[in-house]
């Protein structure tokens, strides 16, 4: 049995300019850290015992005899991705629950190939495998996502990504450690899908340059306060992003999701914004430690997820030697 463990992540600001649409044009960047809630992956070789040729434990349970029976999207094109057809028990679990802007398919597609090539008897390389889930959710599967979340899951760590217009992208780490205690985690307990979402996001690119622009500059200027010690300002550019963001469509926010947002600003934090695409899931907040208990207390009806930065990216913690 292999057991693959991938984090998921928050995405601070470029969100929208990792869309292929948009940086094969302008080139693309973000910033973004993992932290340490994970999705977990096992996967082995099932025996030719049972009346069924394969097992998909996941919110469902399928027992499909073929490859091309399984209904999980990222499932049954990694299998076919990878040309594996003998019988296969594969099972999820997860420390977030899925739909809720953390990156959570991506987590599932990275951790599943990872876990696939090595229990093929491969490990691939970091480079390798944001490639392959990039192609899997992008192509195979047809979904409406970017790229950061495949790279920030498989890479960990905080860091400032880089997309060109070749396609060539490029992981620099960076440190933002100092930047942990500033921040808070809310659920607004909203479940979306994020690809419809985004193929409204992606109709409105060619509308929204300017908006755009603005998200992917702010990367650069965010990597400079976090050098310089600025996290106050850092706060403010958070609040300025998310303003940007929430004018790319309609879809992205909601009456609930801004009245939250508000309490929260009236209640200590300086900035914050929707993680993923919008319509719902989890807020992040930039709060000073002595007003956190206050932006806790406001908004009372969300659930509070304290959370720390991690640095490994997507592992394998059993099985593979």
């Amino acid at each position: 049995m292999i057991i693959s463990r991938t984090p998921y992540r928050i995405s601070f600001f470029g969100g929208g300019t990792d869309y292929p649409v948009w940086f094969k044009e302008h080139g693309g960047a973000v910033l973004g850290t993992t932290i340490d809630k994970y999705c977990y992956l096992s996967v082995r070789w099932l025996p030719a015992f049972f009346e069924h040729k394969h097992r998909i434990v996941y919110s469902k349970t399928e027992l499909p005899s073929t490859v091309e029976e399984i209904l999980h999207p990222s499932v049954r094109e990694c299998l076919k991705f990878l040309g594996i057809s003998a019988g296969i028990a594969i099972s999820h679990d997860g420390d977030l629950p899925a739909r809720r802007g953390m990156g959570s398919s991506s987590a599932f597609t990275v951790g599943l190939l990872h876990a696939l090539h090595v229990l093929q008897g491969r490990r691939p390389w970091k480079e390798e495998l944001a490639s392959e889930a990039m192609h899997v959710e992008q192509i195979r599967i047809g979904e409406n996502v970017g790229c950061q979340d495949q790279i920030l899951t498989t890479f960990g760590g905080f860091n400032h990504v880089v997309l060109t217009k070749e396609g060539q992208l490029s992981v620099i780490r960076i440190n933002g450690s100092k930047l942990e205690p500033y921040l808070m985690l809310f659920d607004t307990r909203t479940s979306r899908i994020a690809s419809t979402i985004a193929e409204e996001q992606i109709k409105q690119t060619p509308h929204r340059e300017h908006e755009l622009e603005k998200i992917q500059q702010m990367v650069d200027i965010a990597r400079e306060l976090l050098a310089e010690g600025d996290f106050l300002d850092f706060g403010d550019l958070l609040n300025e992003t998310w303003q940007y963001k929430k004018s790319l469509t309609k879809k992205i926010s909601t009456p609930e999701i801004d009245d939250a947002y508000n309490k929260a600003i009236a209640a200590g934090a300086i900035g914050g914004k929707l993680l993923g695409a919008g319509g719902g899931g989890f807020m992040l907040f930039f709060v000073e430690p002595e007003k956190q208990k206050k932006v806790k207390e406001a908004l009372s009806g969300l659930t509070h997820v304290p959370f720390r930065f991690e640095n490994t990216g997507s592992q394998i913690i059993f099985g593979g030697s």
